[in-house]
């Protein structure tokens, strides 16, 4: 299935269910009150529609082509990094101290993440082969 077709259908799904609750939220029908539309102008609705379009639906479809190019193991790693990059922005934006229990919280998923990956093994034990092979070739060629 293309990716276009499967974010698609999952964006107008997730639309379809909500659809309902939004509405009856928004007209007081449940949840207790009811949404003032003339307080919201219109720059609340362009920014409403800009992290409609831009923040998920381009998140989509940049997820799907990570999940055909790069497979579903790699892309739900990356989800994984939601906490890290949390608590950077946190820091950087809002000044908050990162101790050393986040700290080493980082450095432990980060290690998490190089280990589930596999490409740091490969290339660890590609280059210990490497290693093994040129030693033998150092010994056959003193020997002759």
């Amino acid at each position: 299935m293309p990716v276009l077709v499967s974010a698609a259908g999952q964006l107008t799904g997730s639309s379809i269910i909500m659809a309902p609750l939004a509405f009856a939220q928004a007209f007081g029908l449940i949840g207790g009150g009811s949404f003032r539309f003339e307080v919201a102008g219109p720059g609340v609705w362009m920014a409403v529609v800009a992290l409609g379009v831009v923040c998920t639906a381009l998140a989509y479809l940049i997820y799907f082509r990570l999940l055909v190019e790069a497979g579903a193991t790699n892309a739900s790693l990356v989800t994984l990094l939601v906490p890290v990059s949390a608590c950077l922005i946190g820091a950087v934006a809002l000044g908050e101290t990162l101790g050393l229990p986040q700290l080493i919280g980082m450095g432990l998923l980060l290690l998490g993440l190089a280990v589930l990956d596999g490409r740091v093994l490969r290339r660890a034990r590609a280059g210990q082969a490497g290693v093994s092979a040129g030693s033998t070739e150092t010994r056959s060629a003193k020997r002759s």
